[in-house]
């Protein structure tokens, strides 16, 4: 399918978590942005049950992903939390209606009660490491007994060593694909934030050796440790901060 006719809900939410971070520790945001992200969020509320390409564009077609709804959930969420603190009008019933729809649909039609896991489709028995981002954006405690036994199914499923695969279902491509550093960043950052900090910093500092002379990171690590895809990567070293940024938290309590 061509770019610009795939629809990815996730967009939404990564746009609104951006603006209510920048309203929170930037600038506060105008008037007439919050009135074009009214609108946006008028669309989220009548799109967000809809099958998309998701994060990773999968080629098998549109499917109901947890990471959309997640993202979703994120796009509402946010924007009641900006409604709130700014005193912005809001539909705000219409709009906490759809945020816990979202939720309540995640927690039943996304939850498989005997792999004890949140999994990657609606009704479906695979784990996707973009469910990582779950603790980290707020919609499940990192220490949540839900989210605890999903995190052991990641890493049962999708760990090799310190390094994440992003899934292991049929995508519609032949061959195999090397593991994702972000999702590898992502693991480490939801051990820290769950109090294994310990742990967390063990596979960092492993991650750490996987650099390049220059410390960058491509998009995959392939079986022998070399760089695959896209090159710098700028999303790995995000998750890279974010996951160094946990890690020294964490340790500075204890």
């Amino acid at each position: 399918m061509a770019p610009q006719n795939q629809l990815q809900l996730d967009i939404y939410g990564e746009l609104l978590d951006s603006i209510y971070l920048y309203d929170k520790y930037g600038e506060p945001i105008s008037h007439e942005l919050w009135s074009d992200l009214s609108r946006l969020l008028e669309w989220v509320c009548q799109n967000w049950d809809r099958p998309d390409e998701g994060i990773w564009e999968v080629r098998g077609g549109t499917q109901h992903l947890f990471y959309s709804r997640l993202m979703c959930w994120v796009a509402v969420d946010r924007g009641l939390r900006l409604a709130a603190k700014r005193s912005f009008p809001a539909p705000v019933q219409r709009w906490a209606s759809t945020r816990d729809a979202i939720y309540q649909q995640m927690h039943t039609e996304f939850w498989n009660e005997k792999m004890k896991s949140f999994v990657q489709t609606k009704g479906g028995n695979t784990v996707d490491a973009s469910s990582l981002l779950a603790p980290l954006v707020r919609f499940i405690s990192p220490t949540d007994p839900r989210w605890l036994s999903t995190q052991a199914a990641i890493e049962r499923d999708l760990l090799d060593d310190s390094l994440v695969y992003r899934y292991r279902s049929d995508d519609g491509l032949t061959g195999n694909e090397g593991t994702f550093g972000i999702c590898s960043f992502w693991f480490i950052e939801c051990l820290a934030r769950s109090g294994d900090v310990k742990r967390a910093r063990f596979l960092f500092e492993k991650m750490l050796g996987y650099a390049n002379h220059l410390g960058l990171y491509g998009e995959e690590l392939g079986p022998s440790g070399e760089h695959l895809g896209n090159f710098p990567q700028a999303f790995t070293h995000l998750a890279l901060i974010s996951a160094a940024y946990a890690v020294d938290r964490k340790l500075d309590r204890r």
